[in-house]
């Protein structure tokens, strides 16, 4: 079992930053790849951003990539990202996840374990 939880969720205006962390406890967090999605009112969820256990590769929807960078510390078992230039749209709950498996993959279904989530909420 992986527990995950997140932290520093909030409100920002837009053009503003936020940086989420995700601490793990329970098995190995080197082995796992982790991932963050979001989940918008009346909508799905949808993936963020990926990271490998391994060489620390990384995925990023493309609506993020060039605002958000996702890390991680595994001495630390925290994973995290950083959002930029934050707009209204990216306003949602954000989840963390893990995966035991080496790639960071964009696909919720193969994520094992979730945290409870953190609201970001982004005013124009």
């Amino acid at each position: 079992q992986v527990q995950l939880v997140e932290s520093g969720g909030g409100l920002v205006q837009a053009g503003g930053s936020l940086r989420l962390s995700c601490a793990a406890s329970g098995r190995t967090f080197s082995r796992y790849a982790m991932g963050w999605f979001r989940q918008a009112p009346g909508k799905g969820r949808e993936f963020v951003a990926a990271i490998s256990w391994s060489d620390g590769s990384t995925n990023y929807a493309d609506s993020v990539k060039g605002r958000f960078t996702i890390s991680r510390d595994n001495a630390n078992n925290t994973v995290y990202l950083q959002m930029n230039s934050l707009k209204p749209e990216d306003t949602a709950v954000y989840y963390c996840a893990a995966r035991a498996g080496i790639v960071a993959v964009t696909t919720k279904s193969a994520y094992d374990y979730w945290g409870q989530g953190t609201q970001v909420t982004v005013s124009s």
